[in-house]
C-alpha cells in the first residue's frame, strides 16, 4: 500500500480532534498525529484552561483550529469539526480524543480499512479485557453493544469508542439529538439505519493511573442520558429502523 500520508492526501482524509480542557496532553497528541498527516483540525470546545496558549506553541504545524467560547459538548464539537472539514473539501474525517487515551500511531489501521472499504464508517475496537480497562467502561460498552444490536441488527465489539473514520458525504443531513458523549452513539445508529457499512478495526487504548487522567465523563448523568437515548432508539427502530432494513434486504434479493 502507498504511504499513509499519501493515501490520506489522495483520499482527502483529515483528523478531527475535539478538545475540552486537556491542555496537558493536546500538544503531544497533535504532534504524534502530525507525524502521519498535515491535515489536522482541532476543535476547541469552550476550553477554560490554557489549551489555546498550548496550541499557539505549535506554530510549526499547519494546524486548523475551530474555536468558540462556550462549552457545548463533544457532539457539538464533532459537528463543528465535520462542517469545517466538508467546507475545506475533505471527504473523510478520523476522530480521536485529545486526552491521550487513543494512539495516533493506530491511524494506519483506519487508512488500510478505508482503502478496502471506501464507503464504510470504520470504528475502532478496544480490547475490553485489557488489565487497565476501567470496570465501568467495560460494563457500559457491553450494555451499549447489546442495545445497538437490538436497534440495528448490527454487531459491533465497541460502540462507545470515539476513535473512528467517518465518510463525510454519508453524514449529509445528520442532525444530533444531543450534543454530548451520546452523540457518537447516535451517529452509529443513524448510519446503520441509513445502510452505511460499519467496519471494526482493533485499536490500542491508554488509561493513565487513577488521579492522573482528566475525564469529563459524568457516570450518573451521562449514563442516564445514554439509557434514555437507547430507550428512544428502540421505539424508533420498531417504526423506522427495522422496516427500512427490511426494505433494503428485499431490494437486495431482487437484484
Amino acid at each position: 500500500m502507498e504511504s499513509v500520508r499519501q493515501v490520506m492526501n489522495d483520499r482527502k482524509v483529515c483528523v478531527v480532534i475535539p478538545t475540552y480542557n486537556n491542555a496537558g496532553t493536546i500538544c503531544d497528541v497533535v504532534r504524534r498525529v502530525a507525524a502521519l498527516t498535515e491535515h489536522i483540525v482541532v476543535v476547541v470546545d469552550g476550553c477554560t484552561d490554557d489549551t489555546r496558549q498550548r496550541l499557539d506553541e505549535l506554530k510549526d504545524l499547519p494546524l486548523q483550529v475551530v474555536d468558540y467560547a462556550e462549552n457545548r459538548g463533544k457532539g457539538h464539537a464533532l459537528l463543528m469539526g465535520f462542517k469545517h472539514a466538508i467546507n475545506r473539501g475533505y471527504e473523510y474525517a478520523i476522530t480521536l480524543d485529545s486526552d491521550g487515551q487513543h494512539m495516533p500511531e493506530d491511524i494506519p489501521q483506519f487508512v488500510e480499512a478505508l482503502v478496502e472499504h471506501p464507503e464504510a464508517l470504520i470504528v475502532g475496537a478496544r480490547n475490553l479485557q485489557a488489565e487497565n480497562m476501567p470496570g465501568g467502561n467495560t460494563f457500559a460498552n457491553k450494555f451499549s453493544n447489546f442495545w445497538f444490536k437490538v436497534q440495528t441488527g448490527v454487531s459491533l465489539p465497541d460502540t462507545q469508542t470515539g476513535y473512528r473514520l467517518y465518510p463525510l458525504r454519508r453524514l449529509s443531513g445528520v442532525h444530533f439529538i444531543t450534543s454530548r458523549y451520546e452523540a457518537e452513539l447516535e451517529l452509529l445508529v443513524f448510519a446503520a439505519w441509513a445502510g452505511v457499512k460499519l467496519v471494526s478495526v482493533p485499536v490500542r487504548v491508554y488509561y493513565p493511573p487513577e488521579g492522573e487522567r482528566v475525564t469529563h465523563f459524568r457516570p450518573l448523568a451521562d449514563f442516564g442520558r445514554i439509557s434514555l437515548l437507547n430507550t428512544a432508539f428502540c421505539v424508533v427502530a420498531v417504526f423506522y429502523g427495522w422496516p427500512k432494513a427490511l426494505v433494503r434486504k428485499i431490494k437486495k434479493l431482487k437484484n
